[in-house]
């Protein structure tokens, strides 16, 4: 879930004389995916008037010299380069070829360029990495496909990368994350540009829902991801992930790595991109806000199945974090879900004293705290309270969309 980042002053978002609201420039290169880059040609290139859905103008863009090679080895020639996207009020960058590639330079200019004559910025799937990139998303909520989720974050440490999202809407600049969630934020474009009715008619020519509730945790592998899995420091991670009902510190972990603290807190931070400390903080804030969301645990309650010594740490540490108090959190996102979405949330959370019943997937909190600033000293002990039964945390869906918090603007999510 992502927090509102803060407000894009409205010079920024007016357009300039050359740039057209209605056109829709998507920036393609070679080595994309051609499914996520025929997303936008299709939601944006295709008259549907008769249907009710407003036309837009599409140019599509070479973003570097082609021809552009794309899935099965097809060629593509792009009608127009880079110079076309100085009349775009709206840009897409779908799928990016290679997460550990730099984007063309020209491109990021270009981009760069879009954004501050007021054009909307649009990133599918891995194409927020190239966004990231030209440094759009600094200090901004993104997403991206939950697979490539903690390498962007690794890399871009001051993106607020949230892998829960289908996709995130932060005014001027947008991410969704993979192949379907592409099509989920093109329609979020036409509901938000020209209503409900017109992303109603679209989504009936294309067979899709018009808005699919839940977000990505449901499709989320339960391993660890493919940089982290190969690392032998990935076991203690796994372990704290599968414990975080446990009372432990980080000495605990570096005694399982058999490790002493300092090597510990060097390698946990090259393999993760946080400070070992933070990360577990930050991973009992995401366990107790899910149990908020899901459960009818008091707060000491979720304290205790979250590892933390006493609600007070709780609260203090979930304060830092999200900017509200436990029960203010779980007040305002009942507000905002209907209450048997609340209620029918994970099995093995509906009774006061049951312990949920499967392991919680791990790269959603593990990503999270990449991009989480060091915080305060934690609270924990490596000594469980006498008497406590290990519980196993979850596996259901987050339900999609941060809770409005006091002082916080509304900002559409997926």
């Amino acid at each position: 879930m992502s927090q509102d980042s803060t407000a894009v002053p409205e010079a920024a978002r007016k357009l300039s004389g050359r740039r057209r609201r209605e056109i829709v420039a998507v920036l393609l290169f070679s080595g994309g995916p051609i499914f996520e880059s025929s997303i936008p040609l299709s939601v944006f290139g295709i008259d549907r008037q008769d249907a009710g859905v407003p036309r837009y103008r599409l140019l599509v863009c070479a973003g570097e010299d082609g021809p552009l090679r794309t899935t099965g080895g097809l060629e593509l020639t792009a009608p127009y380069g880079l110079e076309a996207m100085s009349r775009a009020g709206t840009v897409v960058v779908p799928a990016w070829r290679s997460i550990t590639s730099p984007p063309p330079p020209e491109a990021l200019d270009a981009l760069r360029r879009a954004h501050e004559e007021g054009a909307r910025i649009v990133g599918l799937c891995t194409g927020a990495f190239v966004l990231a990139a030209a440094g759009l998303l600094d200090g901004r909520p993104a997403t991206t496909h939950w697979m490539y989720a903690p390498t962007l974050a690794k890399r871009y440490p001051s993106v607020h990368v949230d892998p829960r999202e289908l996709f995130v809407d932060d005014g001027d600049v947008l991410t969704s994350a993979g192949t379907a969630a592409g099509i989920d934020l093109c329609l979020h474009i036409v509901r938000t540009d020209h209503g409900t009715e017109a992303a109603g008619a679209l989504a009936r020519r294309l067979v899709v829902p018009p808005r699919r509730s839940g977000g990505q945790e449901r499709y989320l592998d339960r391993s660890l991801p493919e940089e982290i899995g190969a690392d032998p420091l990935a076991e203690v991670v796994a372990w704290a992930l599968e414990h975080l009902h446990e009372q432990f510190d980080v000495e605990t972990l570096a005694a399982r790595a058999y490790m002493s603290r300092r090597t510990f807190d060097r390698r946990f931070r090259s393999l993760t991109g946080s400070a070992p400390l933070q990360w577990l903080i930050t991973q009992r804030v995401l366990q107790a806000q899910r149990l908020l969301e899901t459960s009818d645990y008091s707060v000491d309650e979720v304290a205790g199945r979250c590892g933390f010594r006493s609600p007070v740490a709780l609260r203090g540490h979930f304060r830092r974090q999200l900017g509200s108090s436990p029960a203010a959190y779980r007040a305002a996102y009942r507000a905002r879900r209907p209450q048997s979405e609340i209620h029918s949330g994970p099995p093995g959370l509906s009774g006061a004293g049951q312990a949920p019943d499967s392991p919680v997937p791990q790269q959603a909190r593990r990503t999270a705290a990449a991009s989480t600033p060091a915080g305060p000293t934690a609270t924990t002990s490596a000594t469980p309270s006498a008497g406590h039964e290990p519980g196993k945390p979850s596996s259901d869906v987050y339900a999609p969309g941060r809770p409005m918090l006091p002082g916080q603007r509304e900002r559409p999510v997926g």
